[in-house]
């Protein structure tokens, strides 16, 4: 059966009796855009609903740390209300999270200074400095070697492990989320990519980086009706088709920080800019 994900298989997250699908776009540290946001949603959850955050909370933006803060915050609020549920919310590994725990295991990477070059340019630089670290120690700790370089990651978890609820915020990330072949038209929730020449157990690191196989969907990728992706790295704005669909505003990167409401047949219920 295509596409048939084992209930046992934590890489992925079912939203079973979904009423309602919020899905958040690619946030980038931007604190103040996701703030505004979750006190414009807040209102307006209701049970059944479910919340879909697509990944990249980190990155680009100033504010990462305080990001995950908020996060954190907001499902305690939500959470507080009479029959709401901790699976109410899904958390997908974006990018920006992909590279932050690949970045805490440097010292096993056999080119260490161009690894870390490539981060730095690709957003973790800001979010090095949202935890107080420097990446000018990274790189002082790449030229010495790899005993500097385990020393230096090892304070990269010491500045997670500070922040309370960091690391077991990072440990429950997904790597995608879907709605059930029962539902009329099943959606599948991404970060940036995904390769349909394969199935959703072996797509690897397709979610963040086949951003453009994405672009080229233009058939259904079976089971699912839509495939919809909270970040687009070209920044092309909301773009909603048939089959794909685009919520990224381009936040971190000038735009707004998006929140679609859809319903569980795949209807776009309204679209929220912040």
């Amino acid at each position: 059966m295509k596409n048939s994900v084992q209930n046992t298989d934590h890489r992925f997250a079912k939203l079973n009796d979904a009423k309602r699908i919020w899905a958040i776009s690619a946030v980038h540290g931007e604190i103040d855009k996701l703030t505004n946001l979750h006190d414009t949603i807040f209102p307006h959850i209701r049970v059944g609903d479910r919340l879909v955050y697509t990944g990249n909370y980190m990155g680009y933006g100033t504010q990462s740390a305080t990001v995950i803060d908020e996060i954190l915050t907001f499902r305690r609020a939500v959470l507080a209300r009479p029959g709401m549920i901790p699976s109410d919310f899904i958390y997908l590994r974006g990018a920006q999270e992909e590279m932050w725990q690949k970045l805490i295991q440097l010292q096993f990477c056999p080119n260490p200074t161009d690894t870390l070059l490539w981060m730095l340019g690709n957003g973790l630089n800001n979010t090095l400095y949202a935890y107080g670290l420097s990446p000018h120690d990274g790189m002082e700790a790449c030229r010495q070697g790899m005993v500097s370089i385990a020393t230096w990651t090892k304070s990269i978890r010491s500045a997670i492990y500070a922040r309370k609820g960091h690391d077991p915020f990072s440990a429950q990330l997904v790597r995608a989320a879907y709605t059930p072949r029962s539902c009329s038209h099943p959606l599948l929730f991404v970060n940036s990519g995904i390769d349909t020449s394969k199935q959703l157990t072996d797509q690897g690191d397709s979610f963040w980086w086949a951003s453009n196989k994405f672009d080229n969907i233009n058939h259904a990728y079976a089971p699912f009706n839509k495939v919809i992706r909270g970040y687009d790295p070209k920044h092309k704005g909301l773009d909603f088709k048939c089959v794909k669909a685009t919520i990224d505003g381009g936040c971190g990167f000038g735009g707004s920080l998006v929140c679609a409401v859809f319903n569980n047949d795949g209807t776009i219920l309204d679209a929220l800019h912040c």
